[in-house]
């Protein structure tokens, strides 16, 4: 019995054993289960005052920015989420020589939304759209998704009860500005320049947040591993700082104005699908201010009285500026009003000084809110005027000049080896700052002539004959071109004796025009009706080359009136003129740069000058051969858009080209220079400046132009075989004579044998992207074209006539120059 009944009691013992361990278990789970409740996830949403703690440091605007201990914090009012904003990326301090400070690497147009418990920043591009009305939009919509940039976790949400539109949502910020986020950083030709591979975290940090009324600074340093750094290169890397600002885009959006490519002007565009047209067409608008008429205005306005505009253009000088330039920095930006009292406006344009700092801590130039004439330490010899604008609108929002120290230099240079000759002011290597001023004050108009939008116009000073820019009462009237858009530097056209003559441009007849014409408002019109009165004053100027706009060019010249540096009508007239004066400047330049205890190395930079200014003469007229004029017109205007160069001008350019450059410049072989600046390299000066021009005159592109000139034209047109024949007879006109061949003749026709050479051989010429213009190309198939059989055809003939000459050459060092250029073209014609 005792044996039977064991079994259930330990059956029974063993179920109360089980159940007391599963109770036990039981009460450990839910315990965990209330201690997890208690204690929030990591990325779960805390009480605002658990994470804006009363240690926050905290500045107000758009956004509140929070600093607690080393987090920073964002905090984004819910009536911000899905508006767009403009976020412009500057490097504002760099490491030496990798660049400039000030300079924009980046825009973009973000939007922040709310998801769940995300915060999403997304990039929105206005490069194609339809209105939101049509069913198309729907369409466009879905092609053109918008990319998320960062999602951040909403650490915070503070509710306002009393006002809904008050209530904000928290996120933390610091990694976008401390980790490898490609927007914000370094741009990616930077990174290939200088080899980075990677950020380096631990020296990459947070500089300051402020926040404005209408947009957020960001301040942060980033560290970068670099294999080949401009500087510093035994630490292998690179630290820049860069500034972030993000700005709220209007909530009205401007009115735009249409781009029309016979007035110059930056413009973007957008693929509008929801026009009524059977393709899809861009339409492109300008670059503009917003500068409107105050309400009480309107009729004044309209009786034709000046008004002031209801927000004026200001640009503040930099601080750091030297304090005598300020002054010639300032009336170069308010020379701007004459052109904008021609769109019925005074006083749109004005220069200030900033605050200082004790009036205003928090004012700086990196602030998008502000636009800057930034004074830059840095080498480099130039100035910009880039500018920051509205991508639905085109309103222009900021603009800064960024103006480099080095560019005193570049316009020393220039003015010394332009005017020199006839100008006393310039005949040294420091000029008195009131002449520095006057230089100073002609580049600050030029920029900001770029940032109220404005390209170059090089097609400008075309408009003036030659001779009248030696004229003291037309050039004291209209300077020496119609825009100061122009590289129409000084005027190096006016010779000894042309007492008074204007040495530079001021803002002339087209630069009130192309104001008048993107600025003047057309009152109660919409965009599309303002066409036909835009048309209508272009039309009023129609043929009138002052008022021409001709596009800077980039790579092959095609239009030889529309050149950089050039002054006046005529190439050849304008550089012979040129010519002449540097013939005066080169027996000169040991006296104006003479100084004791000086060395030599201004003599050297001017004589330098000297070559580079010769050059640019040759580049003038050598571009004429092959060149075509544009001349950009409607279907309401007779003629063509298109001409090319005339047969007699090319022709005058081919000679000046023989007796100017290909016919030694022994004026320039001053050995008295030569013996104070260099052991050795004046040959090869006068080899390389000959080699560039016949290289340009023989490039693919010109050639075939040249041959279709022919084909359209006949015997009117000069001929490829024309210009091809002139060359080789004048670079080789010592063969019939037999005469003596120097060093630099010899050096010349090696090169041109060289460059049929290439011609034998060059591969074809496809089109090239136009970059907006600036850059026009010649596609030429060159093995199936008429150049490789013109090239063998001059080979042919050359080595002609180098065995004939060979008899009769007396000079040694010649023939043998002869017997090794005719052997050079039979390894061209057969290499085997």
């Amino acid at each position: 019995m005792i044996r039977k009944l064991s079994i259930p009691l330990l059956a029974v013992l063993f179920m109360f054993s089980y159940q007391t361990a599963e109770a036990q278990l039981f009460k450990k789970k839910k315990k965990k289960t209330e201690q997890a409740a208690e204690k929030p996830k990591k990325d779960a949403i805390k009480p605002y005052d658990k994470v804006i703690t009363k240690d926050a440091k905290t500045d107000s605007g758009l956004f509140d920015v929070h600093i607690v201990e080393d987090k920073h914090y964002y905090e984004i009012p819910d009536s911000l989420f899905n508006k767009e904003m403009l976020m412009v990326t500057r490097i504002s301090k760099t490491a030496s020589k990798i660049g400039f400070g000030g300079g924009k690497i980046n825009t973009k147009v973000l939007r922040w939304e709310k998801k769940d418990k995300k915060v999403l920043l997304r990039v929105v591009s206005h490069d194609v759209v339809a209105a939101d009305s049509l069913p198309v939009h729907e369409a466009v919509v879905n092609s053109n998704f918008e990319p998320v940039l960062y999602a951040f976790d909403i650490k915070a949400i503070k509710k306002d009860s009393v006002n809904p539109d008050a209530s904000a949502t928290v996120i933390e910020v610091n990694d976008i500005f401390t980790k490898d986020t490609k927007a914000f950083g370094m741009p990616e030709s930077y990174r290939k320049r200088y080899k980075v591979s990677r950020l380096d975290t631990d020296r990459s940090f947070i500089e300051s947040l402020k926040s404005y009324p209408l947009n957020v600074e960001a301040r942060h340093v980033k560290t970068y591993l670099a294999g080949a750094p401009p500087s510093n290169g035994s630490l292998g890397s690179i630290s820049v700082e860069i500034n972030n600002s993000m700005v709220l885009l209007p909530s009205e959006p401007m009115k735009r104005r249409y781009f029309d490519r016979r007035v110059g002007w930056f413009a973007r565009g957008q693929v509008d699908y929801g026009l009524d047209a059977q393709e899809s067409k861009t339409v492109t608008f300008l670059d503009r201010w917003r500068l409107e008429v105050k309400e009480e205005d309107i009729e004044k306005f309209k009786r034709g009285e000046l008004v002031e505009p209801k927000k004026q253009i200001v640009y503040y000088v930099d601080r750091a500026t030297p304090k005598q330039w300020v002054p010639f920095i300032k009336q170069g930006i308010e020379d701007w009003q004459v052109a904008f009292e021609a769109a019925g406006f005074k006083n749109a344009i004005i220069a200030k000084d900033p605050p200082t700092v004790e009036e205003d801590p928090e004012w700086s130039p990196e602030d998008v809110r502000y636009s800057v004439v930034r004074y830059l330490a840095s080498p480099i010899p130039n100035a910009n005027g880039p500018h920051v604008s509205d991508p639905r609108t085109g309103e222009i929002l900021e603009s800064d000049i960024n103006w480099y120290h080095n560019v005193m230099s570049l316009l020393r240079n220039w003015f010394f080896v332009q005017t020199a000759a006839i100008n006393p002011d310039a005949q040294n290597v420091a000029f008195d700052d009131e002449v520095m001023g006057r230089l100073i004050r002609f580049v600050s108009s030029h920029e900001v002539g770029h940032t109220i939008g404005l390209p170059h116009n090089m097609g400008s000073s075309v408009a003036y004959p030659v001779d009248s820019l030696r004229s003291a009462s037309f050039t004291k009237k209209y300077g020496t071109a119609p825009s100061i858009m122009d590289y129409a530097r000084f005027n190096y056209i006016a010779q000894p004796g042309d007492e008074g003559v204007a040495l530079m441009p001021d803002i002339g007849v087209y630069d009130k025009y192309a104001v008048q014409w993107g600025y003047r408002p057309i009152l109660d019109a919409t965009a599309e009706e303002e066409k036909p009165t835009l048309d209508s004053w272009i039309l009023k100027h129609a043929g009138d080359p002052m008022y021409r706009f001709g596009h800077q060019q980039v790579g092959d010249v095609v239009d030889p009136s529309s050149q950089t540096e050039d002054l006046g009508d005529d190439a050849v007239k304008a550089s012979s003129y040129g010519i002449a004066n540097l013939k005066r400047i080169v027996p000169m330049l040991v006296t104006w740069t003479k100084e004791d205890g000086k060395n030599y190395d201004d003599l050297e930079t001017l004589y330098g000058q000297v070559i580079s200014q010769l050059n640019r003469y040759m580049g003038h007229v050598s571009n004429n051969i092959g060149g075509v004029y544009e001349h950009h017109k409607t279907y309401d205007q007779e003629g063509a858009v298109y001409t090319p160069v005339s047969k007699a001008h090319q022709q005058k350019c081919m000679a000046f080209l023989q007796d100017e450059l290909y016919a030694t410049p022994t004026w320039l072989l001053d050995q008295d220079i030569f013996g104070k600046t260099q052991y050795s390299g004046f040959v090869e000066r006068i080899r390389s400046m000959q080699v560039r021009t016949l290289n340009n005159t023989l490039s693919l592109g010109k050639m075939a132009r040249l041959i279709e000139h022919e084909t359209a034209n006949g015997s009117q047109a000069y001929t490829l075989i024309d210009m091809m024949s002139e060359l080789r007879k004048g670079i080789w006109s010592e063969l019939p004579r037999g005469g003596t061949i120097d060093t630099y003749r010899r050096n010349l026709q090696k090169a041109h044998i060289d460059r049929l050479a290439y011609l034998m051989t060059a591969e074809n010429q496809g089109k090239k992207p136009d970059f907006g213009g600036y850059q026009k190309s010649t596609v030429v198939n060159t093995s199936q074209s008429d150049i490789r059989s013109l090239a063998r055809a001059e080979l042919n003939s050359l080595k002609r006539s180098i065995r004939n000459a060979v008899p009769r050459t007396s000079d040694q060092m010649s023939r043998y120059h002869l017997q090794d250029s005719a052997e050079r073209i039979d390894m061209i014609l057969d290499p085997k």
